[in-house]
């Protein structure tokens, strides 16, 4: 079964909506690395109910009306990326977690690097919440969408780390311009 695709426009630019069957496979980014996520051959969707399903719980969650999404997902990794992307789902709206915290959910509190290495990949940006995931000091660490992206989707959710958010006062940006 090939993967199916379609773009929308969000507040953090281009997203790039993409389904096999009746799941979403991928949410990607406008200035995504190419082969940061493998999928297989992809054709433009046709309006899939799937695809319109994700526009517009995406749509409600952007406009503050959607704190949780229900959607079916299929996820393309190895076991241990599937198990650090199950966590993720598991991080409430509002909330964030280390990359330690994940490594122990998971049961595997030496595999720090490889929780962020999994992190990166995850396919399904946004919807399996990889941007709620912060460096122990609570500093913004890298995001497939951009550290601007990062920022804005968790202000959205009120989840903006307090001691990033005091540093980011210091220097003179208002919370408005981080949307």
């Amino acid at each position: 079964m090939n993967f199916t695709y379609r773009f929308i426009d969000s507040p953090v630019g281009q997203l790039k909506l993409v389904a096999k069957g009746p799941a979403l496979a991928a949410i990607l980014w406008e200035n995504d690395r190419p082969n940061r996520v493998l999928l297989g051959p992809m054709t433009e969707d046709l309006g899939s109910d799937i695809l319109n399903q994700v526009e517009q719980q995406l749509t409600e969650y952007f406009a503050g009306t959607r704190s949780q999404f229900d959607l079916p997902l299929d996820f393309h990794g190895t076991e241990f990326q599937k198990k650090v992307w199950q966590a993720l789902l598991a991080i409430p709206f509002g909330e964030t977690r280390s990359y330690l915290q994940i490594a122990i959910e998971i049961g595997n509190p030496a595999a720090v690097r490889a929780v962020g290495g999994a992190n990166g990949k995850n396919p399904i940006s946004i919807v399996a919440p990889c941007h709620r995931v912060i460096g122990s000091s609570g500093a913004l660490t890298g995001f497939a969408g951009g550290l601007s992206a990062k920022e804005w989707l968790l202000t959205r959710e009120g989840a903006m780390p307090a001691a990033l958010k005091k540093n980011l006062d210091a220097m003179g940006f208002a919370q408005a311009s981080l949307f």
